[in-house]
C-alpha cells in the first residue's frame, strides 16, 4: 500500500511544504500538496519528510558504564590515560563491552539515526570490537581510530588504518605535534579522516591544533571568534556536543558559529555519561543556547544533525529529499508548520513512522 505524507519537507534545500508518495522505501513521487493523483490503495498521514539524523561524536566504549559517574574534573574522568574513562575501559572485558557498545547502537537505530561516528580508543581491537557490535543493525559506523604507542609506530597504524575510516585524537595539548603530523599524513595516503579535540578543557591555540589541519575538530566550547574564523577558513567541520559540555559547566557558542557560516556537526560524546540521543542534544542545544543570550536558529541545528554530516561524509544526496535519494528519509508524525523547529523540539521515537531504516506502522 502507498504512503502519501502531506506536509512539508526539510532537507539541504531548506524547508517547503509537499506531498511525498513512498513505495516502499521508495520515494515514488514529490509534488505540491492536493496535486497528486493516486488511487486505489493509499494510506495519507500528515507530517514532516527529511533526511535521517547522523550522531557526529560519540565515544561509545564507556557505554559500559550507566552508574551516575563521580563528581569529579573534567581532566579526571575523561583524561588520558589514567582518566575514570579509561581505567573503566581498561577493567571491563571485551563481551562486556561489545554487548553495551551494541546496545547504544540499537537505541540509535530505533531514533532513525543512520550514521554514527566513533573516536574508539583501544588500538586495533577497539575499532575490531566496534565492527562487531555494529553487525546486521543497518547503522553505518564511521570508526576514528585511535593506536596505542607513543611514538606512533607505522605498523600499528597501517593496520589501524586497513579497518577503521581514520583516527582520532584526544588534543593538541595531549598529542605531540610529530604524532599529529604522522596520524594525518598517513589518513591522506590512505583517503580516511583526521579528527581532533580542541579547546574543550581551555582555550588552545588555533596555528597547533590546524598543523596539521584536520577534518574535524570536536567542542571547541572555549574558542574565540578569530579561532572560529580561522577553522572555518581552513575548510575544517566543528561538532559539538552541549549535553556533555554543560556536565561540567561549558557551553559552546552555537549562535557565534552560525552568524560565523561554519560547518557545524552535532554529536553526543561520551556513551557514559547519557543516552546517545540525537533527539534530546537537538532539544538541549536549542534551549541552552537561549542562557547565553544570544540564539542559535532551529534551521542551524536541524542542518547540524541531518544535513551537515552527510556533507562531510562525502553524501551530499543523502541530505536531500528527491527520488533518488541515497538513504531512505525520516518519516515524522508532526505539524508540518514550521518544519525545523518541530524536529529541533518535538521527536521522539513515538512520531516516527520511517526511521530511515524500515517502516514503522506504515
Amino acid at each position: 500500500m502507498s504512503l502519501i505524507v502531506e506536509g512539508s519537507i526539510f532537507d539541504v534545500d531548506g524547508a517547503r511544504a509537499a506531498y511525498v508518495r513512498f513505495e516502499g522505501e521508495r520515494i515514488a513521487e514529490i509534488g505540491q500538496i492536493g496535486t497528486d493523483s493516486t488511487r486505489g490503495r493509499v494510506r495519507r498521514i500528515r507530517g514532516i519528510v527529511a533526511p535521517p539524523p547522523v550522531n557526529s561524536h560519540t565515544h561509545l566504549g564507556d557505554a559500559v558504564s550507566s552508574r551516575e559517574p563521580p563528581a569529579i574534573s573534567f581532566r579526571e574522568m575523561v583524561g588520558p590515560p589514567n582518566g575514570f574513562k579509561f581505567r573503566l575501559l581498561a577493567a571491563a572485558g571485551p563481551r562486556e563491552k561489545r554487548e553495551a557498545v551494541r546496545l547504544a547502537l540499537g537505541r540509535m537505530v530505533e531514533e532513525g539515526i543512520r550514521a554514527v561516528v566513533d573516536f574508539r580508543e583501544e588500538g586495533v581491537a577497539g575499532v575490531r570490537m566496534l565492527r562487531r557490535a555494529a553487525q546486521g543493525l543497518g547503522i553505518r559506523v564511521v570508526a576514528l581510530g585511535r593506536p596505542l604507542a607513543r611514538p606512533i609506530e607505522r605498523a600499528e597504524l597501517s593496520e589501524l588504518l586497513a579497518i577503521a575510516d581514520g583516527v582520532g585524537l584526544a588534543s593538541a595539548r595531549e598529542e605531540a605535534t610529530e604524532t599529529r603530523r604522522t596520524v594525518a599524513r598517513a589518513c591522506r595516503v590512505a583517503k580516511k579522516r583526521y579528527a581532533l579535540h580542541a579547546s574543550e578543557e581551555r582555550r588552545e591555540r588555533v596555528d597547533a591544533y590546524l598543523d596539521p589541519r584536520p577534518d574535524l575538530l570536536v567542542h571547541m566550547t572555549y574558542a574565540t571568534r578569530g579561532d572560529f574564523e580561522t577553522v572555518r577558513d581552513a575548510g575544517t567541520s566543528v561538532a559539538v556536543c552541549p549535553r556533555s559540555n554543560a556536565l561540567f559547566g561549558r557551553r559552546p557558542a552555537l549562535a557565534t558559529m552560525e552568524k560565523l557560516g561554519l560547518s557545524v556537526l552535532l554529536g553526543t560524546d561520551n556513551a557514559m555519561l547519557h543516552a546517545p540521543s540525537i533527539w534530546r542534544e537537538l532539544e538541549f542545544a536549542y534551549v541552552s543556547s537561549r542562557l547565553s543570550g544570544e540564539r542559535a536558529s532551529s534551521g542551524f541545528l536541524a542542518r547540524a544533525a541531518l544535513v551537515e554530516p552527510w556533507n562531510w561524509l562525502g553524501m551530499p544526496r543523502a541530505a536531500r529529499i528527491d527520488l533518488e535519494g541515497a538513504v531512505p528519509p525520516l518519516v515524522l508524525r508532526l505539524p508540518a508548520d514550521d518544519p525545523a523547529y518541530q524536529i529541533v523540539t518535538r521527536v521522539t521515537e513515538q512520531v516516527i513512522v520511517r526511521s530511515g531504516r524500515r517502516g514503522r506502522g506504515a
